[in-house]
């Protein structure tokens, strides 16, 4: 696959490479972190980071709390640090004990939010997936359940606003359509 040898070259001339994939909800972005990880992981040891465990909830989820969170994680592992963050619980809804993941070469950032411009200078690369916020809207739904359709009508309206400010597919170095 042209993607995986071009992100390998990319990794390969970074230090501490990270690797951010956005775009709206429903659209892969989990799903492509899975794949990009088993087939970069002969050259690379591997942490990834799934937003869902840094948003603070439905309601502020693209809010100033990942943005310190994340900026704090791509900080961490520039440095070659052990990475700490709390994920959040959903269920529950408060965030769990924090999570320790020693130090890796590369570290994949996946989810709505993941390339925002403050974390930017970090990244070796981002990847948007392209996908109309209707089908995403209905690929969750069938994922995670009809009880969420509420939660999910307001997260299409935080993405859209997060999209538009941050202009994040316009600074995608790679696009993809699924």
């Amino acid at each position: 696959m042209e993607l995986i040898a071009a992100l390998a070259d990319i990794c390969k001339t970074s230090d501490q490479p990270i690797i951010a994939i956005d775009g709206p909800a429903g659209a892969g972005k989990t799903t492509l972190s899975a794949t990009l990880s088993l087939a970069l992981a002969q050259d690379f040891t591997i942490t990834v980071i799934h937003m869902d465990d840094l948003y603070a909830g439905w309601e502020d989820a693209l809010g100033t709390a990942l943005t310190e969170s994340l900026t704090w994680i791509t900080r961490s592992h520039k440095a070659g640090k052990e990475l700490i963050y709390s994920p959040f619980n959903w269920s529950q809804s408060d965030f769990d004990p924090p999570r320790h993941c020693a130090s890796t070469s590369l570290l994949i950032l996946e989810g709505v939010g993941s390339s925002q411009v403050a974390v930017e200078e970090f990244l070796a690369t981002s990847i948007w997936i392209d996908l109309d916020p209707i089908i995403g809207f209905q690929r969750v739904i069938e994922r995670d359940g009809d009880h969420i359709s509420e939660s999910m009508k307001g997260w299409l309206d935080q993405q859209r606003q997060h999209f538009a400010r941050d202009r994040t597919k316009e600074r995608s170095e790679f696009i993809l359509s699924t």
